[in-house]
């Protein structure tokens, strides 16, 4: 697309084998985002704004630097008493809901929200976003929409007659090939759906993942992270690349570059030392693909993320996480006094 269109995906040149470059530009960009950063206005090639209702992306494939396009991050924010312009697309998105309630209008069918819930728009779903109470509803969305486009799903518009309409049939049902038993999955998680566990990470509520086969979502695994003031997450690493809201708190982030040793095989070397990222509420953090990651709390305030991943790491045989440090509650939870209680 020319430079004053959208960009839906961004392509990767280079004159050499080798992409060390790219990837040394990627990680050099700054990894925290907060309210002063928008990259995209919506103003261009999006159907979503009503005149009252505003969006605008905090991550993107555009950007400039670029961080990512694994996942796409923008905010929809509704007035009281309105709603934005229904539209189609093909991929998936999921909305996190920030402050609010409403509802949604997809393929029909109205489904409830409020805070803190997740809500799935599914793959080829006609969908439109309606506030009709007195206090303003904002949500966070997270996608994986350049997957679609990569792989050429790109038929997406406001609803409208087919152009040429005598050279087709009659109509059929477009989910006649989706997979079997979709429409029995949840389109709205709630925080009652989803308890609190304690793991290697910290205390985690998973929202979606390849386990919560429950959940219509294909593209986009989710979880709440609570970290208690002055204390850490587990210290993990994994090959997806991974998008954190800051939900409430403040802290930091350490990451750890992990190279690629290419000898007679893969060997993995993890930097000697961290870089730092400070973090605050409303703010997002990137962590990029191959890092090792532990999240930190302030002194006197708990941690809450948000945290959005790219399913299809998984799909490619990247499923697993390494833990180098676990985190101190979940030791806790298991040292033999409390195991006995």
């Amino acid at each position: 697309m020319g430079k004053s269109g959208r960009v839906f995906l961004r392509g990767i040149t280079s004159e050499t084998y080798g992409l060390k470059e790219f990837r040394r530009r990627q990680l050099a960009a700054p990894r925290v985002r907060d309210d002063s950063v928008v990259v995209d206005d919506a103003k261009v090639a999006h159907s979503g704004d009503s005149a009252q209702s505003r969006t605008w992306w905090r991550i993107g494939p555009g950007d400039d630097p670029f961080l990512t396009q694994s996942l796409q991050v923008h905010f929809v924010e509704l007035p009281p008493h309105s709603s934005n312009h229904g539209h189609g697309h093909q991929n998936e998105a999921a909305f996190y809901i920030l402050q609010g309630a409403g509802y949604e209008i997809h393929d029909d069918q109205r489904y409830e929200w409020s805070k803190d819930d997740l809500v799935l728009v599914h793959t080829d779903s006609v969908h439109r976003h309606f506030n009709p109470y007195d206090q303003t509803a904002r949500c966070l969305v997270i996608k994986a929409k350049s997957l679609w486009m990569y792989l050429g799903l790109i038929q997406q518009g406001r609803s409208g007659p087919v152009e040429d309409e005598d050279r087709f049939g009659p109509r059929e049902d477009w989910g006649a090939i989706w997979t079997p038993g979709v429409d029995d999955r949840k389109k709205v998680v709630k925080p009652a759906d989803t308890p609190w566990e304690t793991t290697p990470l910290g205390r985690v509520r998973v929202l979606s993942s390849p386990r919560h086969t429950d959940v219509r979502t294909f593209s986009v695994d989710a979880f709440v992270l609570d970290i208690p003031a002055g204390s850490r997450s587990g210290k993990r690493w994994h090959m997806a690349d991974e998008v954190l809201y800051v939900l409430s708190g403040e802290g930091y982030s350490l990451h750890w570059e992990v190279e690629a040793e290419i000898a007679e095989r893969y060997y993995a070397r993890v930097a000697k030392e961290p870089t730092r990222h400070e973090i605050k509420a409303g703010d997002t953090l990137y962590v990029p693909h191959n890092t090792v990651a532990q999240h930190f709390a302030a002194d006197g305030t708990p941690l809450q993320l948000l945290s959005g991943q790219n399913r299809i790491f998984k799909h490619l045989g990247y499923d697993n996480v390494v833990y180098l440090e676990n985190a101190p509650e979940y030791d806790d939870a298991r040292t033999p006094a409390n195991a006995e209680a």
